[in-house]
């Protein structure tokens, strides 16, 4: 999500009013769209017209039951507005905002007292992202985190819910540190909730806040790095080579700050100014034993003109032509998601996707950039497991904004799938919830992971209110959905900002940060889209911690259950005779007796797959199926 909404009344309603205009300009009508765009959703799916309400709506499922639900916390939402404050509507292309009042006076009273009602109020509350650990997960909150125990995902356990105001306070965890991401003008560096009135002050904050978290129950802030654009979102990128640091790759997409109260921070065009806070991101140090000392060490311009090193290089803003999004400058990276055992990176970059050798953190150079006219802003990335594709998002509108109608285009606000060939961006095929949503759902692609099923490339998404998407990109062009849930809107007749702000795969179930309503936990269930055998395979994997920007490799543990997922895929894809595959069922329960006479039959199963896969219509599973037998074997003998 882009906007940082401020903290004052009159500031907040011309934000609202100019994210409005910005939205219409980015979009320019979705009849536009449907000019050559592409395909229209579904308006027959169970998904388009479910009841509203905050938690009465009406629900929607595919394949997957949830297991538990837990509202928010008391202190982190509005008792007098619970779901949260509308959505001024947009407004016609061209229309000027409509001018800001002039600011209230301060009102007196205590720190005891009851806060009063703050009109507009925005995304003050709103949940945002999730970071995992152990048994714990952590969800940041534009007002501060809350700490969950999930040991038993039936039943979670309210750990710690921390005030710390300043948004959007996306989280990530490294061993007892936890980072949280602040942007906003309110945000204080003591944690106070009493905001910031001062326009330049030796007490605001906005970068990346450290804290450990050795006692879950009583984090301790030990450094708060300023940066000059703040932290919208944050990147952890250890390092093979630097194992005592930790680096952060800091993402600001909001104003820059005043040079008077962060020194040597620019706003200015980089023709005036070759030292601007634009056209760069943040590389912070944090020395582990003392993460105390985490500094700003870099400023890449990792969107330089490669002939001509103007710093300015790539996406200048406007559309494409006629039908086409206007996709936004690109002076700032929204998310950047690393893959540290493929020494890549993936930047969302605002007007651009761009590829990234990150070998040396402090130096990420770029391999490859990518536009799309069908983007109006590149806002997140996630890679499949082997580190051959990417996969980008669109966030058209905002996050604020209903971009999933049934006029909507498939392709404008929706995930576009690359390849990864030679270290360049193939692009492949899209992929959008394919179901309609009403007007007063906030709808787009966000943030997701995979779901660790050898073999498939899967993601869990999630849509805002449009509610949780579960598809398989194996086939990098015809990207399918397996498995859904939804909620209907938080008001039938106003836009209030709510639904999923994330959607991730952990240690077998599937937790989403609601942004309005709490936190839920789900569970896939076996479809014909999915089996059991793929399903425990999948829940073989474990974490020990888990951010989403920082993606892992997954490996399985040798196990026939990873046999048997390879077996459903090739049956599935009929590339094996049943016959064949029923022998190969019973061999694997006899195998893991530690049958001989079984094991000695898998290890020639295995020889003859390999040598029968050049032939089959699916060698490279024939290959994955034989190794994982291989593997198998060796360990039971």
């Amino acid at each position: 999500m882009r906007l940082a909404v401020p903290s004052s009344r009159a500031s907040r309603r011309a934000a609202w009013a100019l994210v409005a205009v910005t939205a219409v300009a980015a979009g320019a009508g979705a009849a536009r769209a449907q000019q050559g765009a592409g395909p229209l959703p579904s308006t027959t799916d169970p998904r388009t017209s479910l009841k509203p309400g905050i938690k009465d709506a009406g629900e929607a499922m595919k394949n997957m039951t949830r297991v538990s639900s837990m509202g928010k916390p008391a202190g982190f939402f509005d008792p007098q507005a619970p779901a949260g404050d509308g959505v001024p509507p947009e407004l016609p292309n061209g229309a000027a905002p409509v001018p800001a009042p002039a600011p209230a006076p301060a009102a007196s009273g205590t720190a005891a007292a009851a806060p009063a009602r703050r009109a507009g109020s925005g995304l003050d509350f709103a949940n945002s992202d999730l970071a995992f650990k152990g048994v714990n997960v952590v969800m940041g909150n534009f007002h501060g985190f809350t700490t969950y125990n999930v040991e038993d995902a039936r039943k979670p356990k309210l750990v710690a819910a921390i005030a710390c105001p300043g948004g959007q306070g996306d989280v990530s965890i490294y061993g007892h540190l936890l980072f949280m991401s602040v942007e906003q003008n309110r945000g204080r560096l003591d944690c106070g909730t009493g905001g910031v009135s001062q326009t330049v002050s030796v007490e605001r904050f906005r970068g990346v806040r450290i804290f450990d978290i050795t006692d879950l129950k009583n984090p301790k802030q030990v450094a708060a790095v300023q940066t000059c654009r703040g932290s919208h979102t944050h990147t952890l990128v250890p390092s093979k080579t630097d194992p005592d640091n930790l680096y952060v790759y800091g993402s600001g997409t909001s104003t820059v700050r005043s040079g008077e109260e962060l020194a040597g921070c620019s706003g200015l065009d980089p023709k005036e100014d070759p030292n601007t806070a634009l056209f760069s991101i943040d590389v912070i140090k944090v020395p582990l034993k003392n993460p105390e000392k985490a500094a700003i060490v870099a400023r890449p311009r990792i969107f330089a003109d490669a002939t001509t090193g103007a710093i300015a290089g790539l996406w200048a803003g406007g559309d494409h032509g006629p039908g086409t999004q206007t996709t936004s400058v690109t002076n700032q990276c929204h998310d950047i998601t690393v893959m540290p055992e493929a020494g890549l990176a993936a930047g969302a970059c605002s007007g651009n996707g761009i590829l990234m050798d990150i070998s040396d953190p402090v130096n990420p150079q770029r391999l490859d950039f990518v536009a799309d006219k069908n983007f109006a802003y590149w806002h997140s990335a996630t890679f499949n497991n082997t580190g051959t594709k990417v996969i980008f998002t669109d966030e058209w509108g905002g996050g604020t904004r209903a971009r999933c109608r049934a006029s909507d285009s498939l392709t404008w606000g929706a995930d576009a799938i690359f390849d990864i060939v030679d270290r360049k961006l193939v692009f492949k095929g899209y992929y959008k919830l394919p179901a309609a949503q009403g007007d007063t759902e906030n709808c787009v692609a966000h943030n997701g992971s995979l779901v660790p099923v050898p073999g498939r490339d899967i993601m869990v998404q999630a849509w805002y209110q449009g509610g949780i998407s579960v598809f398989d990109f194996t086939d990098s062009a015809n990207a399918k959905e397996i498995a859904y849930f939804d909620r209907g809107p938080l008001d039938a007749k106003n836009l209030i900002t709510g639904g999923f702000w994330s959607a991730y795969w952990y240690n077998g179930n599937i937790y989403g940060a609601e942004i309005a309503r709490g936190i839920d936990v789900f569970r896939l269930t076996p479809s014909e889209f999915l089996s059991e055998n793929e399903l425990a395979a999948a829940n073989l994997v474990r974490f020990d911690e888990f951010n989403s920007q920082n993606q892992p490799k997954v490996t399985w543990p040798p196990s026939f259950i990873v046999a048997k997922a390879y077996l459903d895929q090739l049956e599935r894809g009929q590339a094996i005779d049943g016959a064949r595959a029923k022998t190969l069922r019973a061999a694997f329960d006899q195998g893991d007796k530690r049958n001989k006479g079984a094991l000695d039959e898998l290890e020639k199963a295995a020889a003859d797959l390999e040598t029968g896969a050049a032939a089959s219509k699916d060698p490279a599973r024939y290959k994955a199926l034989a190794e994982a037998i291989r593997t198998r074997t060796a360990r039971l003998r």
